[in-house]
């Protein structure tokens, strides 16, 4: 049992201030709010926070194509008109518009969960949070979901340099369908990979709900069966039902496929009242999912995800920032900034909601006993190989110096390291006018 966690935050402004339009559900700028929250509440005089780097494109390309990850860097909204046929090929347009600062914005993201997983290797740190990252639908060669590049695949290809196995686990409202896509074979995206890595998503299925992949009997193919693991849950789920199931299978799964590192997506669309959400869950049932996980004292690295109802996602990634820091938070809301989205009541709290329960007990124990039979499957897999990290030349380490030796040392990577106790990020400014909060 380690005697206190060391903790690594990364966040960086800009991240918070880009613009995917009116009446998108996404908000970029709840990062900013859930920045100023975990400050309002002192919990960054218990971290080490630190400014990502922005991941240069030959590290994205890591995972994507690199037609893909070029298109991203050289499109704006003044220039995809010209380029019709890309932007479909590249899944482009609605939920996934071309905004100002686009691929800044993903490089920030992305950088962020790279950064979280390389101090997590060196053991700088026990535990690595990036609010900004989480976005898990994206694939290997196109946007989805409202997510441009794959930073999760990216943060587990980096922790795969250390560790023989990662666990990804996903409690979002939806299938973390990019995450598993990635590792569901043996031979596709990211080769040699199958038994090193175990996907596990809890998520809405079924009524065409997006995005219409993670059914139980979703397991992997090829050598990658059985590394795939798919809860798919009805709407109203509570808090008792999700936590019970959540813990039992994520005990079983920790046991039997014995990980070196997690890596765990904290979308908070999963709670009560989200705008495209259907779950019952308070934010003490979500955070608890969190406490349980961090419990297995290995090193992890927790990412945001999905959440539309802002102010709710600040209160959410708050309370789990404290969570992790065994810090218990006062209910009433600190002045802050942002203070304006928590009235009336300003608390940080949001209680469970009052949707029917779809999810019978009968249904959920046949969900659990379909994971469990797919777990002891896995212990018939080779073993010599489950206590070994191969090697990692189809990895490739990757020399920051070596990509841009002209720009290492501007201004952004000589602010790499934020100052914890003056760093407060003041005149952030919401970029979602009032006129076109919906939330």
């Amino acid at each position: 049992m380690r005697s206190k966690d060391r903790i690594a935050y990364f966040y960086d402004g800009d991240v918070g201030n880009v613009y995917f339009g009116p009446n998108h559900p996404m908000k970029p700028h709840r990062l900013c709010m859930t920045h100023h929250l975990v400050l309002s509440y002192d919990l960054h005089k218990k971290m080490e926070i630190y400014r990502p780097h922005k991941a240069y494109p030959t590290e994205l390309a890591q995972f994507h194509s690199t037609e893909y990850v070029e298109f991203l860097h050289r499109i704006t909204p003044n220039t995809q008109h010209l380029f019709a046929n890309e932007m479909a090929r590249y899944n482009l347009g609605e939920d996934c518009p071309v905004f100002d600062n686009l691929f800044e914005f993903c490089q920030i993201y992305a950088g962020g969960t790279i950064d979280a997983a390389r101090r997590l290797n060196n053991q700088l740190c026990d535990i690595a949070i990036n609010w900004a990252g989480g976005l898990h639908h994206a694939k290997k060669c196109e946007a989805s979901g409202f997510c441009y590049i794959n930073d999760l695949v990216l943060g587990i290809l980096e922790l795969l340099k250390y560790h023989a196995r990662v666990l990804y686990i996903d409690i979002d409202v939806h299938h973390g369908d990019g995450v598993e896509e990635a590792f569901y074979f043996t031979d596709r995206y990211v080769p040699f990979l199958w038994y090193r890595v175990m996907t596990v998503s809890f998520h809405k299925y079924g009524n065409k709900f997006f995005p219409g992949t993670g059914d139980v009997k979703e397991i992997g193919e090829r050598e990658g069966k059985y590394y795939a693991i798919n809860v798919p849950l009805k709407d109203g789920i509570d808090d008792t039902s999700f936590t019970r199931l959540f813990k039992t299978i994520i005990a079983k799964v920790v046991e039997t496929y014995s990980p070196g590192a997690i890596v765990l997506q904290c979308g908070a669309d999963s709670l009560a009242g989200d705008r495209l959400g259907c779950f019952n869950l308070s934010i003490d049932g979500h955070a608890e999912c969190v406490r349980f996980v961090k419990k297995f004292n290995l090193p992890l690295l927790v990412t945001g995800g999905g959440g539309y109802t802002k102010e709710n996602v600040a209160r959410c990634w708050t309370v789990e920032t404290g969570v992790l820091l065994d810090t218990e938070l006062p209910n009433e809301i600190p002045d802050n900034e942002y203070i304006k989205y928590f009235a009336p009541d300003h608390s940080l709290k949001i209680p469970g909601g009052n949707l029917e329960n779809l999810n019978s007990k009968s249904y959920l124990n046949a969900i659990k006993v379909q994971v469990m039979e797919s777990l002891r499957s896995i212990q018939i897999s080779p073993s010599v190989q489950m206590h070994e990290v191969p090697p990692d030349f189809y990895i490739p380490d990757f020399d920051e110096d070596e990509q841009n030796p002209d720009g290492r040392m501007d201004q952004h990577t000589l602010d790499k390291q934020i100052q914890r106790d003056d760093e407060y990020y003041e005149g952030d400014n919401d970029n979602d006018n009032d006129y076109m909060n919906t939330d």
